[in-house]
This record gives structure tokens, C-alpha cells and sequence, in this order.
């Protein structure tokens, strides 16, 4: 029997904030992103929501290597060894943007990929949290969000929700 938006229970569902970190969203970031800074207060009053309701807040961010070892093939050549590549862990481009804040009963989840599911022990949490519902939001809309959402429907999360 399928489930009406009525039965939908909040507690089953996160949130997955993705890349809203300065090296994509700042205009000197060394991954900028066009339109970025314009999506910041929606994605600000997207975690709000969420967190008022009661929904997992789960913050996907790139860090990297400095030296780009764990960077895709064809970024390597961003991370040369005489400053910090993109998203480099510990790096000023690697934290979130200014407004977004990570708070206890939150949760973190590093990639290295374009998708959140990759290489990460997020789908193992997510289940193990009795998640079937997301929402995702972010930056990279056609790389990291978009293999995102596509991993998550192959993981038979019940509703993913992209919002834009």
C-alpha cells in the first residue's frame, strides 16, 4: 500500500547539505561555483526547517589531501604541492560559508567524490538511523548533487527531494 504525505514521519528523514564550503561558494574559491552565494540564505533556512522539525542535518563536504593524492584523476593537477589545492583539508577553502554551522546532533560526512555515497560510510548510518526519506541540498547540481540523488535512489531511499 503506498503512503500518503500524511504517514511521512519527519524522524525518517535528512537533510544532506552539500559542498556550501568556500572553495565553491566564495568568489575568490578556488572551485567557485556561479550562483552560489545567491543559494546561501535558502540553504541557511533549509537547516533551520529542518532542524525545527526534527530532521537529521548531515553536512557533506569535500576534503582533500594537500598534496591532491586522494583528488580525482583529472584534479590532481589543481593540488601542487606550493599551496593548498582545493578543499584541502584544513584549509580555509575546505570550512562551510559563513551562516552555516555544524551543531551537536548534526552530522559530518567527508567525500572525495562527486557522490556522498562513494567511498563514505554514509549509507551504512543513514540506514542504521532508520533514514528512507532525503533532502539534499547545495552546490554542484550537476556533479556532486545529481550523483548523490542517483546513488540514493539506487539505495532504495523511499523519497529524495532536491531542493534548487
Amino acid at each position: 500500500m503506498a503512503s500518503s504525505s500524511s504517514d511521512h514521519k519527519w524522524n525518517k528523514t535528512a537533510l544532506l547539505v552539500i559542498d556550501m564550503q568556500n572553495d565553491f561558494i566564495l568568489p575568490d574559491g578556488l572551485m567557485r561555483v556561479d550562483g552560489g552565494q545567491a543559494i546561501v540564505p535558502n540553504v541557511i533556512k533549509a537547516v533551520e526547517v529542518a532542524r525545527q522539525r526534527g530532521i537529521l542535518v548531515i553536512w557533506v563536504v569535500r576534503e582533500h589531501d594537500p598534496l591532491g593524492r586522494d583528488a580525482e584523476l583529472f584534479r590532481r593537477h589543481l593540488y601542487t604541492g606550493e599551496k593548498a589545492g582545493p578543499t584541502s583539508k584544513g584549509s580555509l577553502g575546505a570550512e562551510l560559508v559563513d551562516g552555516l554551522v555544524i551543531k551537536e546532533g548534526d552530522y559530518k560526512v567527508v567525500k572525495t567524490r562527486f557522490s556522498a555515497f562513494f567511498a563514505t560510510h554514509l549509507n551504512s548510518f543513514l540506514k542504521t538511523a532508520g533514514i528512507n526519506s532525503l533532502v539534499v541540498v547545495g552546490v554542484q547540481t550537476p556533479n556532486c548533487i545529481r550523483q548523490t540523488v542517483f546513488d540514493a535512489v539506487a539505495s532504495d531511499y523511499k523519497y529524495v527531494t532536491v531542493i534548487v
